[in-house]
């Protein structure tokens, strides 16, 4: 069997609780990763993998999130940034605080993230980084204004970052999610779901393994070791 690479790597995955996170989490660790997730709350697991209660948008609660990995599982060799809510609404009924609460989880949220660990991966010249964006971080939404933004961010970041830390060895990418089918976007009335579906040249929404696929790749010192700095879309053509 070919092997990407992640036997025995320690990675973080943000927002690892439920949803794309969670699917992330326990592919991770069928490719042989050790894997540590972090959640605003986190319920109980039998995935095996190292559960933390922490908060992206408070850099402390990361830094001992951080401390609490290295302890415990050792060095960290791959980061996913993936926490994230939504707010939405029209940009002139946007109240202030939730355009702050989507600014702090997903931009901020995952400098918070990666500040902690970018030291050691340096120092040990070895680091993937992959920031989950979203189709509505290239191409906008309606009535996503501030998760769009965010995401825009998240691709802005990596971009930069890629051109940082390259002279360490240490890559950033980004995935760019289109419609997945998750508990989320199941409560997306029928109606609207079937009109988006006709929208996608492939016809369908998105599984969560398909994400969790794409990072695994990104991450991986082989399949990926001379890519970064991009955006790996994932949306069966609904944007190219």
């Amino acid at each position: 069997m070919v092997s990407l690479g992640l036997e025995n790597q320690v990675i973080l995955v943000t927002g690892g609780n439920q949803g794309i996170g969670a699917t992330i989490v326990a592919f991770l660790q069928e490719l042989g990763a050790k894997v540590a997730y972090t959640d605003i709350k986190i319920s109980e697991s039998s995935s095996g993998a190292l559960a933390i209660q922490a908060d992206v948008t408070d850099l402390a609660s990361m830094e001992a999130a951080a401390a609490q990995i290295a302890d415990t599982l050792g060095p960290v060799y791959g980061i996913v940034a993936n926490a994230g809510i939504t707010r939405d609404n029209f940009f002139t009924k946007l109240e202030p605080a939730d355009w702050d609460a989507v600014i702090n989880v997903n931009l901020k949220g995952v400098a918070n993230t990666i500040k902690p660990f970018l030291p050691g991966m340096y120092e040990r010249g070895a680091g993937a980084i992959v920031g989950i964006s979203s189709i509505s971080g290239e191409r906008g939404n309606v009535g996503q204004t501030n998760y769009a933004a965010t995401k825009a961010g998240v691709i802005g970041l990596m971009k930069s970052l890629a051109r940082e830390a390259a002279r360490y060895n240490v890559r950033a990418n980004a995935v760019a999610p289109g419609f997945i089918d998750t508990e989320m976007t199941r409560i997306i009335p029928e109606k609207v779901r079937e009109k988006i579906t006709a929208e996608i040249p492939l016809r369908r929404f998105g599984k969560p393994e398909e994400i969790a696929w794409a990072v695994a790749f990104l991450l991986s010192p082989i399949a990926s070791s001379f890519i970064t700095g991009e955006v790996l879309r994932v949306n069966g053509a609904h944007h190219t």
